[in-house]
C-alpha cells in the first residue's frame, strides 16, 4: 500500500555507515529527512549527497536528522563518502543506510514488492529509489517528492518546504505559493475573522476565504 500524507511511517532496523539504527528510535522527538538512491557511484546522485551535506547547519537549526539511502552496502557507501567529499568539498556528517535486500525501499513503497536486484544491475533497474520523505517528530510522514534520475533534486526546496512544515505544525495559517520565511501567510478557514486577528493582527482579505497575516514569530 503506498505511504501517503499524515501516515506513520514505516519503523526499521538497518545497518548505516555510523552503525545500526532503529528508525523511530533514531528519529527520537527530532524532525527527520530520509532521501534515497539507486545506486552509489552515480553522477547525479553524487552532487546531490554533497548538497545535503553542506546544509548541515541548517538541519541543526531545525531540529532536524537526515539520513541517505541507497541500494547498495555499507562498505561501498564508505568508499563512495570519499568521491562524494571531494566532489562537494565538504564532509558526510550523516549516516547512510545499506539496502542491498531493499526493505527499506520496499517498506517507503519505492519499489514493489517482488522487486530484485538482478546480476550486472544498473541503476535503472532501481530508478524509482529516489524519493525524499520528510517525517515529523509523530513519526508521520508531513511530505514526499519523488524525482527521476536525470533531474538533480533541490535541496533548497526541501529546506524551504521544511520551514512552511514546521511553522503550520504550530500555527493555524497554510503557506502560498513560492512563500519564503518572513513573508506573509494564509490564515486558515478554521479561524473567523475575530479569531483570526486576534491571534495574528491585522488581515489583508483578498477574497473572503483568502486571508493573510504577517508571519507568526
Amino acid at each position: 500500500m503506498a505511504l501517503r500524507i499524515n501516515d506513520t511511517v514505516p519503523n526499521f532496523e538497518a545497518e548505516t555507515t555510523e552503525g545500526p539504527i532503529s528508525f523511530h528510535d533514531w528519529i527520537g522527538d527530532a524532525w527527520a529527512i530520509i532521501f534515497s538512491h539507486p545506486k552509489d557511484f552515480t553522477p547525479v546522485c553524487t552532487t546531490e549527497f554533497g548538497a545535503v551535506a553542506q546544509l548541515a547547519e541548517e538541519w541543526a537549526k531545525r531540529n532536524t536528522k537526515v539520513i541517505g539511502v541507497s541500494v547498495d552496502g555499507i562498505e561501498d557507501h564508505k568508499k563512495w563518502i570519499g568521491d562524494i567529499e571531494a566532489a562537494g568539498q565538504t564532509s558526510v556528517g550523516f549516516p547512510i543506510i545499506g539496502d542491498e535486500g531493499l526493505k527499506v525501499s520496499k517498506a517507503f513503497d519505492m519499489l514493489p514488492a517482488d522487486a530484485y536486484l538482478p546480476d550486472g544491475r544498473t541503476p535503472a533497474d532501481s530508478q524509482t529509489v529516489r524519493s525524499v520523505f520528510i517525517i515529523g517528530p509523530d513519526k508521520k510522514l508531513k511530505l514526499s517528492m519523488t524525482y527521476p534520475m536525470t533531474v538533480g533534486r533541490n535541496f533548497g526546496e526541501v529546506l524551504r518546504a521544511l520551514d512552511g512544515l514546521q511553522l503550520t505544525a504550530k500555527e493555524e495559517v497554510a503557506t502560498p505559493a513560492n512563500w519564503e520565511v518572513g513573508q506573509d501567510v494564509i490564515v486558515r478557514t478554521s479561524l473567523d475573522d475575530a479569531g483570526a486577528e486576534e491571534r495574528y493582527g491585522a488581515l489583508e482579505k483578498k477574497l473572503p476565504y483568502l486571508r493573510y497575516a504577517k508571519m507568526p514569530g
